[in-house]
């Protein structure tokens, strides 16, 4: 969060800091609007009016100014006597971005302050309400004696994470009222624990009465040891807090080891458990040994009970379990127990659609592939090529005229946003760009595709291409920057240059300086670490600051998945150890060969899944526009070979 230094500065001072800035640098020159915004928002970042004022006034008329103001606003949120100011900026700024984003946080300040009357008549203008302001909005509701607020705000109690500031306040209050009493808190802690997050659950279990909470070194203890916990388990487990620590140790257990985790359960915990817990346990292990692949999740499945007690993503962990084992009749049963958003899902609509195949309803396995066959996803595809059909392009390609690209140039928003992206502000351009292409028909959508297209905003011109429901430009949607050097390392390294583009496709959106929290850099996005030994390997001398470079990046990249390929010999597995590592890839492997679509969609990384998915379906759509023949996805993603006992080649 900004550091909010100085906020309490009345506006009065900051106007007098701006009036009597001077009107040149110290050097006796003015400074450019561009070097002048980036001084700003450094101040801004370092939470300096009185620096932020400086550099003011030599932003007037330039398109990014509205952040100045913005800028000096978020600084002073927590003081009314800035209140007038937001308000005038909200009205001055309707419409915007900025005015979103600061109605948003002056909501939250509001909410700190308590002073709800002007939270609401603020509240109406906000579109997508956090969490945090929904609290708040309960808190408001409940202030002015509407307490049908505490049972909306139940809401938030199954919300397996953090919860902000704003509605732990609020839970505070529905505890002293009695509306969360000593089971619900117990509810919301065994939900916190189980899904690891022991600090939230800490903050929960503060709210239990005297005599009521576990102890802090039990707690503990089945954190960081829960063999050594389990070992020592009493005869008696009937007080909740001793009960509940021992389930958490074995849930910490199982992810480490489901298998040893099932042994413990079975023989010394579910005797001296009440039945419902003793089947929660079970559903757990259960999951953990299907996300490890183990053969015996689904007897474990068994154990936990009817699949109408297992949650939505258990019961999306037995069908993965039910796919790798080829138990189609477990396939249907469990994605009919799903809720029906989640059973609707393309993955479940496919996965039951082939189901029904194998259970020999051809007639009703046709209309389920028939729902989602229409959609240019992986399983889409997938479902088409079921009903016999080829994946084509689009016959009609839409391409936005000069009139309308204009149009787009002259949106204040996509204007700010492209202006962004020149004084390389990323974050704050694609907040600005998705705000400003919400609502968007399919002509501005293209419109404004060609025009990040033109400002080599590749990633922009992709993704809002790819929103178009009607009109289509699979040439915008599926870019191919850099074809020539793309194309040439691809004929190097022997590789399918469709696939090598949808890959880069997903690793950066054709981004030269794309640069990813773990530090992997360029097209590619090649670790350095893992850079330096292709180097190496291929005899290339290269500068670091070099990764970064196109020529550089696209063949080091494409030699390390070239590399990948051969050692693991399925573009499947390949795509997976791209984005998981080589071993992992492997270890996902089963004891026997498995169908390419039931290898991926077990992969136990919902990341790792989703990236595999859509670099495989970018290939069909690249191969078509390459002029490739066509190749079904199905067949592209093949058989994937048996886990292999030899060990792998070192590759990073």
């Amino acid at each position: 969060m900004i550091l909010r230094r100085f906020q309490t500065i009345a506006p009065a001072i900051v106007a007098l800091v701006l009036t009597l800035a001077g009107p040149a640098t110290a050097a006796g020159r003015e400074p450019s609007a561009e070097r002048a915004f980036l001084a700003a928002y450094d101040a801004y970042r370092a939470g300096s009016l009185v620096r932020l004022a400086r550099e003011a006034p030599y932003l007037k008329g330039y398109v990014l100014e509205p952040y100045v103001e913005f800028w000096r606003l978020e600084l002073q949120l927590d003081d009314p006597r800035a209140d007038g100011a937001v308000r005038a900026f909200l009205r001055e700024h309707a419409g915007s971005y900025l005015a979103q984003r600061l109605r948003a946080d002056w909501l939250a300040a509001l909410g700190r302050r308590a002073d709800w009357r002007d939270f609401e008549q603020a509240l109406g203008g906000l579109a997508r309400p956090d969490l945090e302001i929904r609290c708040y909005a309960w808190s408001a509701r409940v202030a002015r004696g509407d307490e049908s607020a505490y049972e909306d705000a139940r809401a938030m109690w199954s919300v397996p994470r953090e919860l902000p500031e704003g509605c732990r306040a609020l839970a505070r209050q529905m505890v002293e009222a009695g509306r969360l009493d000593v089971d619900d808190i117990w509810e919301r802690v065994r939900l916190l624990l189980w899904d690891g997050k022991l600090s939230a659950a800490r903050r929960v279990i503060a709210l239990l009465p005297a005599g009521e909470a576990p102890n802090e070194g039990v707690l503990t203890q089945a954190a960081v040891a829960p063999r050594r916990l389990l070992a020592q388990l009493p005869r008696d487990l009937k007080r909740r807090p001793v009960r509940e620590a021992f389930m958490f140790a074995l849930t910490r257990l199982a992810r480490e080891d489901p298998d040893e985790a099932a042994g413990v359960l079975g023989a010394k915990l579910a005797s001296r458990l009440p039945a419902a817990d003793t089947r929660s346990l079970w559903a757990f292990v259960a999951t953990e040994a299907a996300r490890d692949h183990l053969p015996e999740a689904l007897e474990w499945y068994a154990q936990a009970g009817e699949d109408e007690g297992l949650s939505d993503e258990q019961l999306e962990w037995k069908v993965r379990a039910a796919l790798r084992a080829g138990d189609w009749r477990s396939v249907r049963e469990s994605i009919d127990a799903m809720s029906a958003a989640t059973s609707h899902e393309p993955a479940w609509v496919y996965w039951y659609a082939r189901a029904l195949a194998a259970l020999g309803d051809l007639r009703g396995a046709h209309a389920y592939f028939l729902m989602i066959s229409d959609e240019p996803n992986f399983y889409g595809v997938l479902a088409t090529e079921e009903l016999g059909y080829t994946v084509a392009l689009p016959k009609r390609t839409y391409v936005p005229t000069e009139q309308e690209v204009a149009q787009a140039r002259r949106d204040p928003g996509l204007e700010r946003a492209l202006e962004l992206y020149r004084l390389d502000l990323r974050g704050e351009a694609t907040r600005e760009w998705i705000y400003a292409i919400r609502g968007m028909n399919d002509h501005q959508l293209l419109a404004a595709a060609e025009l990040a297209l033109r400002a080599h905003v590749f990633d922009r011109a992709i993704n809002t291409a790819d929103k178009t429901t009607v009109l289509q430009n699979f040439k915008m949607r599926y870019l191919m920057p850099f074809r020539d050097l793309f194309g040439k390392w691809a004929r190097a390294s022997q590789l399918d240059e469709a696939w090598v583009l949808g890959l880069v496709r997903q690793e950066s959106r054709f981004i030269v300086d794309a640069r990813s929290g773990a530090g992997a850099r360029g097209l590619m996005q090649l670790m350095p670490q893992t850079a330096h030994w292709v180097a190496r390997k291929i005899g290339l001398r290269y500068r670091l600051d070099e990764l970064a470079d196109a020529p550089t990046n696209i063949a080091l990249g494409t030699r390390y998945l070239k590399m990948v390929l051969d050692n693991l010999g399925h573009p499947v597995l390949a795509s997976a150890a791209y984005n998981a590592g080589p071993r992992r890839a492997a270890r996902w492997c089963a004891s026997r060969p498995l169908e390419g679509a039931v290898y991926v969609e077990s992969i136990p990384f919902r990341e790792t899944r989703d990236y595999v998915e859509k670099v495989m379906t970018n290939t069909v759509f690249y191969a078509a526009l390459l002029g490739q023949p066509y190749v079904p996805l199905k067949e592209r993603l093949g058989t994937v070979p048996a886990r292999s006992a030899e060990r792998l080649d070192d590759v990073p």
